[in-house]
């Protein structure tokens, strides 16, 4: 039973240190699906929306070190009871969000994994059962060496990783998990396999017969029985078609889908401000200076905002930037780069080079 114990310990451990670090490296990535699960569709916590990257840190930081903890045998009590009760919150909020189709993905495993909201359910049922197996073999978790290295160790590993949240907040992601990563094609990003498997969608109708509203599968053509009364209809998704990694990119220019031509581009700059309200003010006072140093090279240069055309007229008057603007949605552009304001130059669709709006002097024309 020890052996058995110290294999679970160790996939237990090795989980949520994985998970993590998946989050650890991009914390926005995180605090975005706090975000998610705070709207008013889903839990109702708008309050809680400025308070999302707060959250997202101190839940990574929780995560990643109790991993540590399990792995190295310190303080097993409170660690596995605190594992459980991590599991039990993580349990409710997958099981909400498959069962009532709010959050597709939960983000458990950052951009690094992505898994189906049932199957990201099914995943916490089992480690839940490993972590109670360990609550009744506490007496199996000792620390692996000295005690006092074990929590000098600990300690170093909180350090480095508040040191590395900090840092990627500052700058970009060290390890990008996005479609959008330097070195990929966008537009290889958006192509769809011949045999890509298509989704199967199901029609639930609703008829109100003999004053009762029942559901009905289209096999059962309830349009067919005498007196029932048409009163809405559902479409569940069957199967899951395949979904390309890139499949919500567009560059738009007063209504006009530019994104093909633009991605033949040899010197494409797109300047990411995805919310002007938003945007960082030193950030824009560097744009001026790299922004024209682009343009005498050659360089196309167009903002890539969700904000409209006027808000971006007023900041390019107050700043005299020399570029015009390109709609894309919100969640796109945060996905792309994790900066307000952020640059990514592409050639011919290939993203070459990313930058945070701190690190605009890094960049080499």
């Amino acid at each position: 039973m020890n052996i058995l114990t110290q294999i679970i310990r160790i996939i237990v451990a090795v989980t949520f240190i994985f998970s993590g670090f998946v989050k650890l490296v991009d914390p926005l990535g995180t605090a975005y699906k706090f975000v998610d699960y705070f709207a008013a569709d889903v839990l109702n916590l708008e309050f809680l929306i400025p308070y999302a990257l707060p959250f997202s840190i101190l839940l990574i930081l929780i995560e990643i070190m109790l991993g540590v903890l399990l792995l190295l045998g310190l303080k097993p009590k409170i660690t596995v009871w605190s594992l459980f009760i991590l599991i039990l919150v993580f349990l409710y909020l997958t099981w909400y969000s498959a069962y009532y189709d709010k959050v597709n993905d939960c983000g458990c495993f950052g951009d690094a994994l992505k898994i189906s909201s049932w199957g990201t359910f099914y995943k916490n049922i089992v480690l839940i059962v490993l972590i109670i197996f360990l609550l009744f073999r506490l007496y199996d978790i000792q620390p692996i060496i000295d005690v006092s290295f074990v929590e000098k160790a600990s300690f170093t590993l909180l350090l480095i990783f508040i040191f590395t949240s900090s840092y990627v907040l500052r700058h970009l992601p060290i390890i990008d998990f996005r479609p959008y990563a330097v070195g990929n094609n966008i537009t290889e990003g958006m192509l769809m396999p011949k045999d890509a498997i298509q989704p199967v969608y199901e029609d639930i109708w609703i008829y109100n017969v003999d004053g009762v509203d029942k559901t009905y599968t289209t096999k059962q053509k309830p349009w067919n029985i005498k007196g029932a009364t048409y009163v809405d209809r559902e479409t569940k998704t069957i199967v899951e078609g395949y979904e390309p990694p890139i499949h919500d990119f567009t560059m738009e220019r007063n209504g006009e889908d530019l994104t093909e031509q633009l991605l033949q581009e040899e010197k494409l700059m797109l300047v990411v401000m995805y919310n002007l309200n938003k945007i960082n003010r030193k950030g824009l006072k560097r744009l001026k200076k790299v922004s024209d140093k682009a343009l005498q090279n050659g360089y196309h240069v167009y903002g890539f905002s969700a904000s409209t055309e006027e808000d971006f007229l007023i900041i390019k008057e107050k700043y005299n930037l020399d570029f015009d603007l390109l709609f894309c949605d919100e969640t796109t552009l945060k996905t792309i780069i994790r900066a307000n304001p952020g640059i990514v130059i592409l050639n011919k669709g290939t993203i070459i080079g990313k930058w945070n709006w701190r690190d605009f002097k890094d960049i080499k024309f």
